[in-house]
């Protein structure tokens, strides 16, 4: 299996020396998910809880909401033309009974670690297929000091950001500001997925008392996995894109922007956050 960190020769300069030393790098390699043995999508990703990625995926497509929609994933031995196993291949095997969307089926996604779903087809379609929807859940209500103080517990799980300097990050936080899980990846949907594919398989969905907190900006695609989990907080420390807003309004999520210490920009969902002195 692959690791997610590897070892390349560098030639340094530093204020005009010159040497070489062997350099800690990121790693990505591509990853095929198969569903019931088709092939689905391509995502590039730092190798690591990619059963959990796969799930995750499935999840935001609307194909799977339960650990027991799923029979089994694995990956697939002989996936190449000399049956060598890459570890680089996953199939997903629904379980009986279990629909797939035929939209599913009939496109081949390829993610990329800076895109995620590029053109998912609109807003409502995203609304109306969510069995989780937001809006049915009680409201959480956050104080600003609480959101502040998040970053710097993501930052401080960035395990393997700290050997590389190059890995997105997403963690889920409680209500009250406990770190409930974090993932790296070289892409930011994809620590998502595994964060949402890690609650999936431990049965965990929906995601309803949970703040989703990533390290970078916030995307439509984003902002749409985190309708898809029933997640009612996505909060970034980096701009949000206006279609991420938009989705936002839509579905009742709330969406922070900026989170760096006690600023923020709150652009949908303003009735979670809690304000003392007035807006």
């Amino acid at each position: 299996m692959g690791r997610a960190t590897e070892r390349r020769r560098t030639l340094r300069i530093r204020d005009g020396a010159v040497s070489s030393r062997p350099d800690t790098l990121v790693a990505e390699e591509p990853m095929e998910i198969r569903l019931n043995g088709r092939p689905l999508a391509i995502t590039m990703r730092t190798p690591g809880d990619d059963f959990a990625l796969a799930a995750g995926f499935l999840v935001s497509e609307g194909v799977i909401g339960a650990a027991d929609d799923v029979r089994s994933i694995v990956y697939c031995a002989g996936a190449t033309a000399d049956g060598v196993n890459t570890y680089n291949v996953v199939d997903v095997r629904l379980a009986p009974g279990v629909e797939v969307p035929d939209i599913t089926l009939e496109r081949h996604v390829y993610t990329t670690s800076s895109c995620g779903l590029c053109g998912k087809a609109s807003l409502d379609a995203v609304r109306t297929t969510t069995r989780f929807p937001i809006g049915d859940t009680p409201r959480l209500r956050l104080d600003p000091a609480l959101l502040a103080d998040l970053p710097d517990r993501l930052r401080a799980a960035q395990r393997v950001f700290d050997r590389t300097g190059g890995l997105h990050a997403a963690a889920l936080f409680s209500e009250t500001g406990e770190l409930l899980d974090a993932r790296e990846d070289v892409g930011r949907h994809n620590a998502v997925d595994k964060l949402v594919g890690r609650a999936l398989r431990d049965g965990g969905l929906p995601l309803s008392r949970a703040i989703l907190l990533v390290s970078g900006r916030a995307s439509f695609e984003l902002a749409q996995k985190a309708v898809m989990a029933g997640i009612p907080v996505l909060a970034a420390v980096s701009a949000p894109s206006s279609l991420a807003v938009d989705l936002a309004a839509e579905t009742g999520l709330t969406l922070i922007g900026f989170l760096r210490g006690p600023n923020m920009n709150v652009y949908a969902g303003e009735e979670r956050i809690v304000l003392g002195g007035g807006a």
